[in-house]
């Protein structure tokens, strides 16, 4: 599925622009959604920066893997997995973003000491984070089960926005020869990152264009029972893919995230 920057992150360096280097959850209820994803992938928590309002970041034996923020009571936004892409630059970045087509809903604004921030969105509405690091720069480990293992835009066609990222991040191209698949590889100097699915009139009514977050587990089937056992549902039950075996489930909230076992 992809070749995860294990080492990025946990050696003291900074992740390469372009690389998805972190995922974030905003949601109402933030003491249940740490209770849900502590069971589900044994996460552990501690405070983070807060200046969008009480956030923890997820750690995972010590690592960090993901973080978890509250709304403000009176925003009444989708509860969604958002992951953030990493900048030299956010700045230049988000105003490639406008330049592109794209919106900047969020920053560009320090978070404390950690780095520097923006929330974007591209061209057909799918928001996604830009991440300048500076003393966090972003997951700590990869592989295991409790970690994102591939992010990938789910979209009504590929041709519509893959120019919008190559032209931000500098992605290089990887497309699927195939008369019924519609899948773009986003590759950093031949390492495949992250990916664009075109799914047509498969894409949900209610969510538009939208990244989704895959997180490694041992046994998709036994955590999708478990999302259900913890208030959560399962959106597409498990099934073999090219990518290993996955599910797609949601939160009690009803932020949409798929797990898989790629095998690794």
């Amino acid at each position: 599925m992809t070749e995860a920057p294990a080492t990025a992150g946990r050696n003291g360096s900074a992740y390469a622009p372009g690389t998805p280097c972190w995922v974030s959850l905003m949601v109402h209820g933030l003491a249940a959604t740490q209770e849900f994803y502590g069971e589900l992938f044994g996460w552990e928590f501690q405070p983070g920066p807060q200046q969008l309002g009480p956030y923890v970041r997820a750690l995972l034996h010590g690592d960090e893997v993901a973080g978890i923020g509250q709304l403000p009571p009176d925003r009444h936004l989708p509860v969604a997995w958002t992951p953030y892409l990493a900048s030299s630059h956010v700045d230049l970045t988000a105003e490639t973003v406008r330049h592109c087509g794209g919106t900047v809903g969020v920053g560009p604004l320090d978070a404390e000491h950690a780095g520097r921030m923006a929330i974007a969105a591209d061209p057909s509405g799918a928001v996604f984070g830009i991440w300048q690091a500076a003393a966090h720069h972003g997951i700590g480990v990869y592989g295991v089960p409790g970690t994102p293992a591939w992010n990938e835009l789910l979209t009504r066609d590929t041709a519509s926005v893959t120019k919008f990222y190559r032209t931000v991040f500098g992605y290089e191209e990887e497309p699927v020869v195939s008369a019924d698949f519609d899948y773009v590889t986003l590759a950093l100097k031949g390492r495949p990152v992250a990916a664009v699915h075109g799914v047509g009139r498969g894409l949900p009514r209610d969510r538009g264009p939208h990244w989704m977050t895959h997180f490694e587990v041992a046994d998709p089937d036994e955590a999708a029972n478990r999302v259900i056992e913890l208030g959560g549902h399962v959106v597409k039950p498990p099934r073999d893919t090219a990518h290993g075996r996955t599910a797609t489930v949601a939160d009690p909230e009803g932020a949409v995230f798929s797990v898989v076992h790629t095998g690794s």
